[in-house]
């Protein structure tokens, strides 16, 4: 179903379309008839990320409302976070980062590398707390503070999910039909990592009435809390944009590949890693891609997912994230 966007504020902050990868090596490897990437590790600002689409309406409204600092919130190693951050450096706004430890991670890595280096290259102000306690009192210390200067401030909710965020995957998978429509290819099956689950709420609202499957790959939640954050959320989208409540009637989510929890990526993720890297070059992390990616693998080899399908994995990037987990990686590739 086509929805229409343009009467939303919107920024431009990537680069669109971003390439849709025919991976033939990768499909063979999996027993696949053919898997193509679509690649929005590749969209430009920030190191690129799932996140620019989500922003080009947030920051949009915000933009729009006269906002001149914006407050958003993840962990250490958040790739919301560091492509807010490139965003804001682009627009002129203060960008101010309120980061908890939700990852049983530590060492020079991940609490200095990755993304926690360019959330300082970008120019953010980098608040680290505890918990949720924590966290809220510094975001009404920043209000106030933002309030008695006299400089209109914006909040963000971590990973950029809710209504508007969310229009930016209904614009994207416009996009990814319109490539798919115009090679002459109808896929089967849309794979997508889900976190925050705004992502996939938005692709699943843009897939609404395609007869394709939607396959939701937890990174973090069960299959149960995801799916009714994405139900919510494509609800509230659907209503933003005067659109009827989606069924989704193709939406599977599959929690499989979550492991012990968020950011704690498993054999089966770095085995999926290595796939990717080795067949077609291309580099996925271990807090989400490679979990979805994961989750691919485990599918296409059971069975689940006939060798005769036509496979589109959403690539949402995360490759600075890749360098928090060297340690680990290393270790890995040592044995």
């Amino acid at each position: 179903m086509a929805h229409d966007l343009t009467t939303f504020p919107r920024l431009p902050l990537g680069h669109w379309p971003t390439p849709l990868d025919d991976c033939p090596r990768l499909a063979g490897a999996l027993g696949l008839h053919r898997v193509l990437v679509k690649r929005d590790d590749v969209s430009g600002l920030g190191v690129g990320g799932n996140k620019l689409r989500k922003l080009e309406f947030l920051l949009g409204a915000a933009v729009a409302g006269g906002v001149r600092q914006v407050i958003t919130f993840g962990a250490l190693q958040t790739n919301h976070g560091r492509q807010t951050a490139a965003a804001c450096a682009r627009l002129g706004l203060r960008c101010d980062l309120v980061l908890t430890r939700d990852v049983p991670r530590s060492g020079e890595a991940y609490e200095r590398s990755g993304n926690m280096a360019l959330h300082r290259v970008f120019g953010a102000n980098i608040h680290l707390r505890a918990d949720e306690h924590e966290v809220a009192q510094t975001v009404r210390e920043l209000t106030a503070e933002a309030a008695e200067q006299g400089r209109p401030v914006a909040t963000i909710p971590v990973g950029g999910s809710n209504a508007t965020g969310v229009l930016g995957y209904v614009a994207a998978t416009a996009e990814l039909l319109d490539q798919l429509g115009t090679a002459g290819i109808t896929p089967d099956r849309v794979v997508v990592p889900v976190g925050s689950a705004g992502t996939a709420a938005g692709v699943a609202l843009g897939l609404e009435g395609h007869p394709a499957r939607l396959d939701a790959a937890c990174v973090s939640r069960t299959a149960a809390e995801s799916r009714a954050n994405i139900t919510r959320l494509a609800t509230e989208a659907a209503e933003l944009l005067g659109a009827p409540a989606p069924a989704l009637r193709t939406l599977h989510v599959d929690d499989r590949a979550v492991g012990p929890g968020y950011g704690i990526p498993t054999p089966q993720v770095w085995e999926a890693l290595t796939l990717f890297a080795r067949t077609e070059g291309i580099t996925l992390d271990p807090v989400y891609t490679g979990k979805a990616a994961a989750y691919l693998v485990a599918a296409a080899r059971s069975g689940e997912i006939g060798a005769d399908e036509t496979v589109v994995f959403l690539h949402t990037g995360g490759l600075p994230g890749l360098f928090a987990y060297v340690p680990e990686l290393t270790a890995e590739f040592d044995a």
